[in-house]
């Protein structure tokens, strides 16, 4: 009942998720569908052969992929995106730049998100890249 209750309160406060300067709906909905725990639906917003490029680690390269990554490794995530940057691109495509930071249980760090929406706004590839100097990402090691 606890998780229920704990997943509703989550899922409330992300209804009202703002990023300056972003408005696409796909990009709010990864936003909320991962910080969720509904990695199913994550994994939707992707086209079938999208592509997930985690940092330091091949890319995840279609749906089913995806969602099973994410259910490895994005448990106990918080996204908290900020700010963001539109830029249409060549046959209908469109790159969005998101900053933010990442909590986890252990440690907090801040984020770069690159999106690739295709003509159907579907995600054709995301890059996350921590930004981080060297040292911190040194103190990130367990």
């Amino acid at each position: 009942m606890q998780t229920a209750d704990a997943k509703k309160v989550v899922l409330s406060e992300q209804v009202d998720l703002f990023i300056d300067g972003v408005t696409e709906s796909n990009i709010l909905s990864y936003f909320q569908s991962l910080n969720a725990g509904d990695f199913s639906a994550t994994a939707g917003l992707f086209a079938l052969d999208g592509e997930l490029h985690p940092p330091f680690e091949s890319p995840v390269v279609g749906r089913d992929a995806i969602a099973a990554y994410l259910e490895q490794e994005a448990i106990g995530m918080e996204l908290l995106p900020n700010e963001g940057t539109t830029e249409e691109m060549e046959n209908n495509y469109t790159q969005i730049q998101v900053k933010g930071k990442v909590k986890t249980p252990l440690f907090s760090v801040n984020v770069g998100w690159i999106f690739v929406l295709n003509a159907q706004q579907e995600i054709a590839a995301v890059t996350v890249k921590l930004l981080a100097s060297p040292q911190e990402l040194l103190s990130l090691r367990r």
